[in-house]
């Protein structure tokens, strides 16, 4: 099959996903929209050439709604026969996006595609696409009838359940702020695309930075915060629970957007472009819906299985962190290396928007490898619902 190859991956800084947040102003089309224009921009790509835009978006309602893909598409000044569609795989949309554009390059279905992902949680609050209808009452039901619970109560349940208490989970978290500003400097900046935008006095402003980004964090300030999810009735369906999940030791609302350039190898040279990396191997899996943050576990095991690989062969591991105790327990499942864990930094200090993390997690892992030399990355992330996606790339 035709190799699949990354010319590259590029991201909008992450803003606060609130009202006053650094990218509030700007709305999630225009946020996508930017950033595909820069893409097509730097690489002097002719934006017709492209087959396809694969976008991941969760929350698909009010500026989020009706196909966002295509409204950036056209927003960025796309020829309007270049298609463009949108998917929901929760958190992992845009590493699914990435992957079905490289099933699509690999199958010879396309020769070149942008693989891209935006959440603007400041404008499109997570769940607003709901309303009134509890998605856990009707069929789900029946086979779940105590309910479904949200992924906070999920992170709770596996640090009772693993024992991963508040002081390990703090600490955690402030490693993830301790390395992300460590990177800062000398990582990050090549894959962030400024965005110009207005503030709330109304200046025109360019962020350059993640806004998420905490250099001063400590366990010790992580330590006085108050658990986010507790409640009476939660606690007495899980007694087990002891409440240690707080805002501090889990991902931020944020605001932002990806986007990766994906071509055949073939396709790349007639052009000119020299591939960052090479798609290696993908998977998918399903876990506990309850539990629902496990997937990431089953997702490796699964491709390194395919695959023949060992982590030990792996220079970098990015695991998405929704909440501390997913990285904890992943990283305790396998007993790998902590310092190719998230090296510089993950979601708690970089934030998670939705949509665009799978983008952004890639943008880290690659920039990361390209630094330090490394030869192969593998992202996995766990997703709602109780589903995980795993990727492994070739640095070139």
């Amino acid at each position: 099959m035709t190799t699949a190859v990354i010319v590259d991956v590029i991201r909008t800084p992450s803003g606060k996903g609130k009202p006053g947040g650094s990218l509030s102003g700007v709305h999630p089309a225009t946020l996508l929209a930017d950033l595909l224009a820069e893409l097509v921009r730097k690489h002097d790509l002719d934006p017709a050439l492209v087959d396809d835009v694969i976008a991941g978006c969760v929350t698909q309602s009010g500026e989020q709604a009706v196909n966002i893909a295509r409204t950036a598409v056209l927003a960025a000044g796309f020829p309007e026969s270049v298609p463009a569609t949108t998917i929901d795989r929760q958190c992992g949309s845009s590493q699914q996006a990435a992957a079905f554009a490289a099933h699509g390059v690999a199958a010879g279905t396309y020769d070149i595609v942008i693989a891209c992902g935006v959440e603007s949680m400041s404008r499109a609050p997570m769940f607003s696409n709901v309303g009134d209808k509890d998605p856990n009452v009707g069929p789900l039901a029946k086979r779940f009838p105590e309910g479904l619970v949200s992924q906070g109560i999920g992170a709770e349940l596996i640090a009772a359940r693993w024992k991963f208490g508040r002081e390990e989970l703090d600490e955690y978290a402030a490693r993830s702020h301790r390395r992300a500003s460590e990177a800062a400097g000398r990582q990050q900046v090549d894959q962030i695309v400024p965005v110009r935008t207005v503030d709330g006095s109304g200046n025109e402003v360019l962020v350059s930075t993640d806004e998420t980004v905490r250099p001063s964090t400590t366990a010790e300030s992580l330590g006085g915060l108050r658990p986010v999810f507790q409640s009476e009735a939660m606690s007495q369906r899980f007694p087990e629970i002891e409440w240690s999940i707080t805002a501090g030791n889990s991902s931020p609302l944020t605001d932002g957007a990806s986007a990766a350039l994906i071509m055949s190898e073939e396709k790349a040279a007639a052009l000119g472009l020299t591939p960052r990396a090479r798609f290696h191997s993908f998977s998918v899996a399903g876990s506990d819906p309850l539990l629902m943050l496990t997937g990431p576990i089953p997702a490796t095991e699964k491709i390194l299985a395919r695959t023949g690989m060992t982590l030990d062969q792996i220079d970098a591991y990015e695991v998405n962190e929704a909440f501390a105790p997913v990285p904890l327990l992943w990283q305790s499942h396998f007993d790998t290396d902590p310092e190719r864990l998230n090296p510089a930094g993950g979601a708690i200090a970089l934030g998670h928007p939705l949509g665009a993390s799978g983008g952004r997690l890639l943008a880290s892992m690659l920039t990361y490898l390209e630094a330090t030399g490394g030869r192969y990355g593998l992202q996995t992330m766990c997703e709602g619902g109780g589903m995980a996606n795993a990727t492994i790339i070739e640095r070139l």
